[in-house]
């Protein structure tokens, strides 16, 4: 039995959750499969102090679920910009982001230190470059880190600007993105609690996330709280809430419907032919639909670089065409090809229906 199984299910909404993913999605597009040009007109919404503190600290900083989780309902866009208005300016960020709790990250450390010491130093960008390394984070622009590190240095006026562009993305989009996307959301969830009645825990992670299946993790949650996301579907977001509490985030927009509002061509559907136009995805496929396989053993094959297969693979999942099976360290792929005779039927409907 999958030790997953032996967790109970908790379960959770709040479009606060989605109100800080969104920022993430918009800051890094191509990450999710989203048009670079969309995402930057939305931004250019955003007046221009408050988009440039936004682009300084979004590709630094964590999501702030644990601290979203702990909002009284309903955990909506303005409960959670009042309750970060009611925090003092000073701690705002490091209670946001829950730097004590996450006092066993190097990251939190550097944070921390910048914002007690009002001063950072070379070794800090090191050890922080170095941190972000190890968790597989991409590389920044020349002399981002450093202006990310300038804020931490004046934690007042950082609190205060923070808010400030908090408020003025919502309401130059995320107002009325909120109210679209609410509805999709509460029906996604309604969908996960049926499930639920007739899947075990681990077969239900592995539906709500369109092919991720854990086994052997080093962590063995005794609760599973499971919340619907919008933007990032079909990829998930895990939180580790405490020793024994697992926030599980999962895709809830269907299949047919795009993620930017007025577009004809679903998302789920332009993601897999795009996968599918490529050569090299084609071959791996085609090794997967024969036996499951790590990065490095398809690497082999192909005799690729183990990141320009790892690359590869990361399109496949984000257009939902392989399982990945997470085994402690280990990542196993394997085609999916439900999703295969879904995305030829998904191709027939449109072309019918337009």
């Amino acid at each position: 039995m999958n030790s997953l199984d032996q967790a109970t299910i908790g379960w959770d909404f709040g479009t606060a959750y989605e109100l800080f993913i969104s920022l993430h999605v918009l800051h890094d597009p191509d990450y999710y499969g989203i048009r670079a040009s969309w995402a930057a007109g939305i931004r250019s919404r955003i007046p221009p102090a408050e988009r440039k503190l936004l682009e300084d600290i979004i590709p630094f900083v964590w999501w702030p679920l644990a601290w979203v989780h702990k909002l009284p309902a309903p955990k909506d866009a303005q409960a959670a910009l009042s309750a970060i208005e009611h925090l003092p300016a000073s701690i705002r960020m490091s209670e946001l982001f829950e730097l004590e709790r996450r006092k066993e990250s190097e990251a939190a450390q550097i944070l921390s230190r910048i914002a007690t010491r009002r001063a950072w130093e070379a070794s800090d960008i090191a050890l922080f470059e170095n941190d972000r390394r190890k968790q597989g984070r991409k590389d920044v622009r020349p002399g981002a880190l450093q202006r990310y590190f300038d804020w931490w240095t004046r934690p007042e006026a950082f609190g205060e600007s923070f808010l400030a562009a908090l408020q003025a993305y919502y309401t130059a989009f995320f107002q009325e993105e909120e109210k679209r996307i609410t509805p999709v959301m509460q029906a996604g969830l309604a969908k996960a609690r049926a499930l639920a009645e007739t899947l075990s825990v681990s077969d239900l992670v592995t539906e709500l996330s369109q092919g991720v299946r854990f086994e052997a993790q080093d962590f063995q949650p005794q609760e599973i709280i499971i919340a619907p996301t919008y933007w990032p579907t079909p990829l998930i977001i895990l939180e580790k809430l405490s020793p024994t509490q697992l926030l599980f985030l999962f895709g809830a927009r269907p299949a047919d419907m795009s993620a930017i509002p007025g577009e004809l061509v679903p998302d789920s559907l332009l993601r897999a032919l795009k996968a599918l136009a490529d050569p090299t995805r084609l071959k791996i496929l085609n090794y997967l639909t024969q036996e499951s396989l790590t990065p490095s053993q398809l690497a082999r094959r192909l005799n690729l670089r183990a990141p320009t297969v790892t690359h590869h693979l990361a399109e496949l999942r984000l257009s939902g065409l392989v399982h990945l099976t997470l085994r402690g360290q280990e990542k196993i792929y394997r085609a999916r090809r439900e999703a295969l005779h879904s995305t030829f039927e998904s191709l027939e409907h449109f072309l019918e229906n337009n």
